[in-house]
């Protein structure tokens, strides 16, 4: 038996999963941090962009892993880390929408008002089609809203989008049914 080296235990960080991230986020390792938010920064901001959050969303993916970074002692790993940054996301952008809402009191936009400050959203809203789909997205309720994004957007099962959403799965594919159904009848018309 010759000697091992430590190489040879240790796999690169690059390839660890978000576990042995975390555990080397808190034994110290700033690199491991860095990991789980360039590999989860992508997605938390997509799911921003679908919960209608197109203004702060950076600010938004931002305040959602300073919270992640700063509760990762309770983090049981029942769900994945995904699950569990995107429950933390959305809880923000509820929180804020409600003291948005507050502020002001704002109907559903028209179709020809939909502006976004993002110079990619704003090439995607371009495209009629995207146009339609977010127009109806605003007919949808939130939670019919959110499935659909974490479906579509994130590719998640309906057990994690019931993770996320704090519902069933069964609830979730109905949300989703219920919200695919109405964006086929706007691309229909």
């Amino acid at each position: 038996m010759g000697l091992r080296l430590m190489s040879d235990v240790v796999a690169p960080l690059e390839e660890a999963n978000d576990d042995a991230l975390i555990a080397r986020w808190k034994a110290g390792d700033q690199r491991a941090a860095t990991l789980l938010v360039e590999r989860h920064s992508p997605a938390l901001a997509r799911f921003a962009v679908s919960l209608g959050s197109l203004e702060n969303v950076e600010e938004l993916v931002q305040d959602t892993l300073v919270r992640a970074f700063e509760s990762f002692d309770g983090f049981r790993s029942d769900s994945s880390l995904r699950t569990w940054l995107f429950t933390i996301l959305r809880r923000l952008a509820i929180d804020r929408g409600r003291t948005e809402s507050r502020r002001r009191e704002v109907g559903p936009p028209e179709p020809g008002q939909l502006v976004t400050t993002h110079g990619a959203l704003d090439q995607i809203l371009a495209d009629e089609t995207q146009l339609r789909i977010k127009w109806v997205m605003t007919s949808l309720t939130r939670m019919q809203r959110e499935v659909f994004g974490l479906r579509v957007s994130e590719g998640m099962s309906y057990r994690e989008i019931a993770d996320v959403l704090g519902t069933t799965e069964g609830a979730a594919r109905v949300h989703y049914h219920n919200a695919l159904r109405a964006v086929k009848e706007e691309l229909d018309d």
